[in-house]
């Protein structure tokens, strides 16, 4: 069995693969912002056969926390062999484009705190030799777009970062996987429009679960936004720029 450190554990993605790991007997560690929706979460991942599970309240836009974090969670449970980094905020895009401080922020929390871990992270596994680490990014950071190119550059930078991170360390036997997710209906989403498009946490979960499993290094999903992004990555600049995306 392994020790899986999830962080962003409340999120409505990371719980739904938490129980997937919990049903195959891991051990998990849960980081997140609140403390009672973590005590909830942690009888529920016993409940559904976790081996056991440790939890911590944490704002992880605080990257001045992260080194003295891994430590107490390696401390803990002894290692550290798989880590899903799933937490984030969805920028207001016209708030952040009249805002230079909001959008420090929002790169902040989406992009230079996920780094902080991701360099700490690094180093121990490629330290240990072994290790898997699997990060939420999007499909909005494969080409900006007027509707979220603040989340969109967040988002790109972070998998241009794990591209490099996983080049380096292929020869160190440590898995680097890119989620892309596509439209999720989670709380974060839930102002927006739904349409055909749209899909549960549960379907994602699965993904990134039979991702991980698999050590896939970048997955789209669901699968089809894939093609979606080819297309749109395709488009020739003077036809895009005028399209209302």
């Amino acid at each position: 069995m392994s020790n899986i450190l999830i962080l962003g554990a409340t999120s409505a993605i990371a719980k739904h693969t938490a129980r997937l790991f919990a049903a195959d007997a891991h051990s998990l560690y849960l980081v997140a912002r609140n403390e009672d929706k973590l005590s909830a979460m942690k009888q529920d991942m016993l409940v559904r056969g976790a081996k056991e599970v440790h939890y911590e309240k944490l704002d992880l836009a605080d990257d001045k926390q992260h080194a003295q974090l891994v430590q107490r969670v390696s401390s803990t449970m002894g290692s550290i062999d798989t880590v899903l980094i799933a937490y984030g905020t969805l920028a207001n895009q016209e708030i952040c484009a009249s805002s230079y401080e909001k959008t420090l922020k929002e790169l902040q929390v989406n992009c230079l705190s996920v780094i902080s871990l991701l360099t700490i992270l690094a180093n121990q596994f490629e330290a240990q030799g072994s290790g898997s680490i699997a990060v939420i990014s999007s499909p909005s950071g494969d080409r900006g777009r007027q509707s979220n190119y603040i989340y969109g550059t967040a988002k790109g930078a972070l998998s241009i970062f794990l591209q490099g991170l996983r080049n380096r360390l292929a020869k160190s036997n440590v898995h680097i996987l890119t989620i892309k997710p596509g439209f999720v209906d989670t709380p974060m989403t839930k102002d927006f429009k739904k349409g055909f498009l749209w899909v549960t946490p549960e379907v994602i979960s699965k993904g990134i679960y039979k991702a991980i499993k698999k050590k896939k290094e970048v997955v789209y999903l669901p699968f089809f936004w894939l093609f979606i992004m080819l297309v749109i990555k395709s488009t020739p600049e003077k036809i895009f720029k005028h399209l209302k995306l």
